[in-house]
């Protein structure tokens, strides 16, 4: 029997819906609206660039553009409907998840038992009670309120003191949970303060849990490889993802398909059976700034893969190697990525010191108007007051 093929364009298209980048990013941005965008991407990574918008928030804005921040925060603090912890970094996750990430919890205690007894961290095992108690009786803390007669180092993660890596390790192994954040400064309390009596008390075998991972994976990236799927949430070993794989093709639950790259070449995948039969709608053709961590390319070698667009942050590369920018932003129009834009908040305009197109992309005059009008939606949700352009900010499009 013969593999179905899933051409690079319907590859592309569908893995952009599934990331909710085909349709017009109309909707309120809060509430249940907010909430149905985390379902549907699964998680939503957190992090603190703030050069123009925090990671999470222009992740929710490229699909919502009436999206402001508070809105995030009123799900986490007000509404419990999503929780804070790990998948492959720090992630918003719907609450309904929380039961599955009780093999996360088991897993990342074990690790850091294992790894974390060296240098000014090694005696954090005998913190664990007194912070708990801390907790317990004076109620919920951050980081710096732990370990006050401790000595301080240079704050980095390598260098925390005994008290502050016993409360990452309660967090990990959770035992604590984010009540909310205070700026981009994680509040934290007894998970059972935290989390609704209905999804702290439910539990799953692993067997479940591995079920649930691989089957809520290959929901939300459309097709996949074992690979990817262990990948996705970050749970699972190897031979775990591979061990599903096995029995939900024997069981007819999945079927395997060849996914054609941006070079022609393919890749064999699992999807599911009526992977072929989807109508897959055509993106709409909008230009959108991405995050860096924007779900659809926090798989760097998928995306390269799929739309032949090589990504990399150039954050932590001196600046004199930089071939782009500190942290520049992948631009997206219907189903390709067409480039990467460096532009920050600066002096209350959105500064925008040069676009590089894709090889192969023309920079028309449409073109170029319908970037700069997503440039003014972005200026204004960053609180900006305009745009202003570097000289020769499309130099590169030449």
């Amino acid at each position: 029997m013969s593999v179905p093929v899933l051409r690079n364009r319907q590859a592309r298209q569908l893995f952009l819906n599934q990331h909710l980048l085909a349709s017009r990013p109309s909707g309120s941005g809060k509430g249940a609206d907010l909430k149905s965008v985390i379902d549907d991407l699964g998680f939503v990574q957190v992090d603190s660039v703030n050069t123009f918008a925090r990671a999470h928030d222009l992740i929710l804005w490229s699909r919502r553009q009436q999206y402001r921040p508070k809105a995030l925060q009123h799900l986490l603090a007000r509404d419990r409907q999503v929780f804070e912890h790990w998948t492959h970094d720090a992630s918003v996750i719907p609450i309904e998840s929380f039961a599955h990430w009780r093999l996360r919890f088991q897993r990342d205690a074990a690790r850091m038992e294992n790894r974390w007894r060296d240098g000014r961290r090694g005696d954090f095992m005998t913190k664990i009670d007194g912070v708990l108690r801390r907790i317990a009786d004076h109620g919920h803390c951050t980081s710096g309120q732990v370990g006050e007669d401790e000595e301080r180092g240079s704050g980095g993660w390598w260098d925390w003191h005994p008290s502050k890596t016993a409360l990452e390790y309660l967090w990990r192994s959770g035992q604590v949970s984010v009540v909310r954040r205070d700026g981009f400064t994680k509040v934290y309390d007894l998970t059972e303060r935290v989390i609704p009596p209905e999804h702290l008390n439910r539990r799953h075998t692993t067997e479940d849990t591995i079920d649930w991972c691989c089957t809520a994976a290959l929901d939300r990236l459309g097709f996949a490889t074992s690979g990817e799927l262990m990948a996705f949430w970050d749970h699972l070993t190897p031979a775990e993802a591979k061990a599903w794989c096995a029995t939900a093709l024997a069981e007819g639950r999945i079927i395997e398909v060849d996914v054609e790259g941006g070079d022609g070449k393919l890749r064999r995948s699992f999807a599911r059976p009526d992977i072929m039969d989807r109508e897959i709608p055509v993106p709409v053709p909008r230009a959108r700034i991405l995050s860096p961590f924007d779900p659809a390319l926090r798989d760097r070698k998928r995306a390269e893969r799929l739309f032949c667009f090589h990504y990399r942050i150039e954050i932590f590369v001196p600046e004199a190697k930089r071939k782009y920018g500190y942290y520049v932003f992948p631009v997206i129009e219907g189903d390709q990525l067409i480039g990467r834009i460096d532009m920050k908040r600066e002096n209350g305009v959105l500064a925008v010191r040069a676009f590089w197109p894709e090889k192969g992309v023309r920079m028309g005059s449409g073109r170029v108007r319908a970037l700069q009008t997503e440039l003014e939606r972005a200026a204004a949700f960053g609180g900006c007051e305009g745009v202003q352009y570097a000289v020769g900010w499309l130099s590169g499009a030449g």
